[in-house]
């Protein structure tokens, strides 16, 4: 902190200076923060490796030519009135979809096994993970079956909404959740499964209001942690499972839980 800017040095702060989005001012506060605290230095340094890389892999993808059917020129033919109205949806939902799986795929090789330090929220994730998976008879406490309970319960606790992502493309099928402890602050936990015995849980708090950041690779032992913020939101995705299955999960997440995909809100049913 300065005198100027006495805000104190939050993760969206980090995340934004690996994006690049902090203005010269702030990002000056915050290199000075990071001078006083060497293992989130650490951290930061590498999560822009980590971004350097994916850059790396997906220079090529970006230097291609836009395909002749995706020119502006194209999708600004006349079209029949029935067209008209999903052409440029559909067109937009294909880069999207392309432009996801490029990243997911990429993201795969080039996010390190061995990430830097894992950070306190991770951790507060994993440490639930571990202690309520192998439950049997009460790993939720609220069930899939009262799920809009337990998103209305979850979203007035923590106090931003809450919502169980629907994961069955991804092969997990939603248990329940419950309320969990963040310091002064609530976390909501929301734990799925598949037909395997595989089980997977949804840690997410409020954060600091605005602000994105990079998806975050940890794994600690056997389990494997994605973190990022959004909108307010911290999410971390836990699995004892691989690290491109876990990201896929993690890219589902975030699309539905910005509004990106229509499934935006809804649960097994």
């Amino acid at each position: 902190m300065t005198a100027s800017d006495p805000r104190p040095v939050g993760e969206d702060d980090l995340h934004a200076l690996v994006d690049g989005q902090l203005d010269p001012g702030r990002r000056a506060t915050v290199e000075a923060w990071l001078a006083e605290h060497p293992d989130a230095a650490a951290r930061v340094a590498a999560d822009g490796q980590v971004r350097a890389r994916l850059r790396a892999r997906l220079a090529p993808i970006a230097d291609e030519p836009i395909p002749a059917r995706l020119r502006v020129a194209h999708l600004a033919r006349p079209r029949p009135a029935r067209s008209i109205r999903w052409l440029p949806g559909a067109a937009a939902a294909m880069v999207c979809l392309a432009l996801g799986g490029a990243v997911g795929w990429l993201g795969r090789g080039a996010v390190p096994p061995a990430a830097a330090p894992v950070e306190p929220m991770t951790q507060a994730a994993v440490s639930a993970f571990r202690t309520y998976v192998v439950e049997a008879v009460h790993p939720v406490e609220v069930r899939a079956d009262g799920t809009p309970h337990l998103e209305q319960w979850l979203s007035r606790r923590v106090g931003r909404p809450v919502r169980a992502p629907d994961l069955q493309a991804q092969g997990f099928r939603l248990m329940g959740g419950r309320l969990l402890p963040a310091g002064d602050e609530p976390a909501a936990m929301l734990m799925y499964d598949d037909d395997r015995g595989t089980r997977l849980t949804l840690y997410s708090r409020a954060g600091a209001a605005g602000g994105r950041g990079v998806f975050r690779y940890a794994r600690e032992g056997d389990v494997a942690a994605f973190s990022w913020i959004d909108a307010g939101m911290a999410y971390v995705v836990t699995a004892r499972t691989d690290e491109a299955r876990l990201l896929r999960v993690a890219e589902a997440v975030d699309a539905q839980a910005s509004g990106r995909e229509s499934g935006r809100g809804s649960g097994p049913q």
